[in-house]
């Protein structure tokens, strides 16, 4: 096939001409809608991977290059002190080391072939838009620097990278492993418990708005059985999570032990040494440089010394020499588990899939046309020896500490298949809460070394979801959106990092008169977070105050709880803010956040931890701009006439800000609107507004 050659012909060119020609690959097709979303059609899947790579060049070709540069070790040389961080972390981590080591052996076959074509898609299309080439040394890419992302990001959604972070900073020794929520909304409902008798799907994944990992919405179509949409990154060689002709899934972040710390025992006299089973081992010492911009082309090499022991990377910070072990490149095929779930056409061939055990982390919610429903907590997680206490510093003296590639089997992760109550649904939440009580399921003592949240551990999104679940003995679509779009705090506020965050909403103004009125508020707020509401904004700095103090002073940790002293200070400060900005406490929460891009500025309702949650921060015309929560939104319903599909995304299918479809969907989203899409081939060619294909290097 003449696309497994793309990539030498680039590496030709890369090498001999600076201003290449290109010509049409008619084999390719790119019909874009009426929204600017690429539907990309060809006979095989590998020529499907070269048309989503042009076109994700096309959209976001910033956002990809940056991410490239970082996987090899040249960010430093694009954003400067920035980048930088980024390079000695990958490099830290050994990510590339990793890929190098397991690539020629663990990527193959028909997956190499698509993953191979999408590195070409890439090459030919920096070769032939040169202007818009970052650096002129970080093409061509390769498969290698693909996978190497997909290890970051891995590492990024595991968390495991906040355990590297607290040593750096000299926290480790001082806590108990832990980290900050991240959000995202995944459920399902059987069509036992629908009016219409269709099976629903939420994907409603709360991720960035903009940067490395804000999504991309796109369709693959090919004559090899592949014909899904949903979302992707950039980078993406596939759809990340979605739906195909006969099934769907969505991914939450899970919050197991996915990363461990090890203290190592040095020896008193004699540098580098350490015990390990009674005997002293030399640490490995490795160098690495990368390049640091300073002014124009000016730039000057950065050296960096890291150490390795059994354990892993090795760091000596002043608290002691700690080493990190981290469970995210155990594997390297991710993506291909990916490709695999794209390509599953039943519950069958989606749980061979899922035992490829690629993905290291991520909640699976799933269901399908013949009306399964599924929650798995996926991982890969370590047998690790249950004589320990995974979630504190271990000790880094023994073998007994050690784990291997050995991996608890998939069915011995927390996960429900078509309970009795006919809904399944996660929010980041314990995942022995996935499902009625009755059916989910029982957290057992190997949970002690796998990690996961026990049972009782909610938050404002699980426990809202699941006051109103409970008041539906059956639910019409209307419904199914009205709770996907629920802005409103439950009965009971709490969080992961602050279970007793009701003793905000109780205090007594009568005990804290400088702040009476806004307690008062706060107490008889209705806890609805819409674009209108006065009171929300109140809530949401107050918040955030609150929370900035806790982070400041590290006492943010899994489990936790707030103070009467932080309720106050938290308040306090929001309404010094609210008065000095507004003259008043009651402000529309559209007034003072926004979602922003280019010439337009839309108010935007939702909070932190609501249902339709929106995360924001300061602009420095003092309002609050949304950089996070709901991003791409994807409903789905089986039913015997088919897949109906309705999504959003929070800006556009472009990233470019001044691009035609660089902020078309604000509108939509900001006013909880979604947009009818489809599978049918025919009727995406009928209705397409552009029909192209892309190019690659004239030989």
């Amino acid at each position: 096939m003449r696309t497994i050659y793309f990539s030498f012909l680039v590496l030709l060119l890369f090498g001999c001409s600076s201003n290449p020609e290109g010509e049409e690959l008619t084999n390719i097709i790119i019909a874009r809608d009426v929204w600017g979303v690429p539907h990309i059609m060809a006979k095989t899947d590998a020529e499907v991977a070269y048309g989503l790579a042009w076109v994700e060049c096309e959209d976001d070709f910033v956002t990809l290059q940056e991410l490239m540069a970082a996987c090899k070790g040249m960010l430093g040389e694009i954003k400067g002190k920035e980048g930088l961080v980024a390079d000695f972390g990958i490099k830290f981590m050994g990510l590339q080391e990793i890929v190098a080591k397991k690539y020629d052996k663990d990527v193959t076959g028909k997956f190499k072939t698509y993953l191979e074509s999408f590195v070409a898609g890439v090459n030919a299309y920096a070769a032939l838009h040169p202007k818009e080439v970052l650096l002129n040394n970080l093409f061509p890419i390769t498969g290698q620097d693909i996978i190497v992302g997909y290890l970051l990001g891995n590492l990024e959604i595991s968390h495991a990278g906040k355990d590297l972070a607290k040593i750096m900073n000299g926290t480790i020794i001082k806590n108990l492993k832990s980290d900050i929520p991240k959000g995202s909304n995944a459920f399902a409902i059987s069509k036992r418990k629908t009016t219409d008798g269709k099976t629903y799907l939420a994907i409603n994944s709360h991720q960035p708005l903009e940067g490395w990992y804000s999504w991309y919405e796109a369709h693959l179509i090919s004559e090899e059985g592949m014909n899904i949409l949903g979302g992707t990154f950039a980078g993406g060689i596939c759809i990340f999570h979605g739906v195909n002709e006969n099934l769907g899934w969505a991914h939450t972040v899970n919050h197991a032990d996915f990363s461990d710390v090890y203290k190592l025992e040095m020896h008193p006299e004699k540098e580098n040494l350490y015990l390990f089973d009674d005997e002293w081992l030399e640490l490995k010492e490795k160098k690495y440089r990368s390049w640091l911009k300073l002014v124009g082309p000016i730039k000057i090499p950065i050296k960096r010394t890291i150490y390795e022991s059994k354990y892993g990377p090795t760091f000596k910070t002043d608290d002691g020499v700690f080493a990190w072990r981290f469970v995210v490149g155990q594997s390297i095929k991710m993506a291909e588990q990916w490709y695999e779930m794209n390509k599953a056409t039943n519950f069958k061939e989606f749980k061979k899939a899922l035992e490829i055990r690629g993905l290291a982390s991520l909640n699976i919610i799933y269901a399908d046309k013949e009306d399964n429903i599924y929650f798995l907590s996926n991982g890969r997680l370590p047998v690790r020896n249950p004589d320990y206490s995974w979630n504190k510093v271990l000790p880094g003296n023994t073998s007994k500490t050690l784990w291997n590639e050995e991996i608890i089997p998939l069915d011995s992760l927390p996960q429900v298949l078509n309970p009795p109550s006919g809904w399944v649904f996660n929010t980041n939440n314990t995942p022995f809460s996935a499902t009625d009580s009755l059916s989910n399921s029982i957290e057992t003592v190997l949970n002690k070394t796998m990690g996961y949240q026990s049972k009782g551990l909610e938050n404002n999104r699980s426990t809202r979801f699941l006051e109103l679940i409970s008041q539906y003995d059956s639910l019409n679509y209307s419904d199914f959106k009205r709770i996907k779009f629920d802005s409103q705090y439950p009965s009971v506020m709490t969080t992961r990092t602050a279970t007793n965050l009701e003793i905000m909403m109780q205090l007594n103004p009568n005990e804290y008169p400088e702040i009476a009125d806004a307690i008062q508020l706060l107490n008889t707020w209705n806890r609805k977070s819409d674009v209108k509401n006065k009171t929300a904004a109140l809530y949401i700095l107050s918040w955030m105050h609150l929370d900035k103090k806790r982070k400041d002073e590290n006492r943010i940790k899994k489990g936790g709880i707030i103070t009467i002293e932080d309720c106050i200070y938290g308040i306090t400060k929001a309404k010094e803010e609210l008065l000095a900005k507004y003259g008043t406490l009651q402000v529309e929460l559209g007034t003072i956040q926004r979602h922003r891009r280019a010439n337009i500025n839309l108010p935007i309702g939702g909070a932190p931890d609501v249902l339709a949650a929106i995360y924001s921060k300061k602009e420095k015309d003092e309002t609050y701009r949304a950089f996070a929560g709901e991003s791409y939104i994807e409903l789905v319903r089986f039913g015997i006439d088919g897949v109906e599909i309705e999504t959003i995304n929070s800006y556009g299918s472009s990233s470019k800000v001044n691009a035609e479809h660089a902020t078309t969907q604000m509108d939509y989203f900001t006013h909880q609107k979604l947009k009818k899409m489809t599978l049918n081939k025919e009727e995406v060619l009928q209705h397409a507004v552009k029909i192209y294909s892309p190019m690659r290097v004239k030989e």
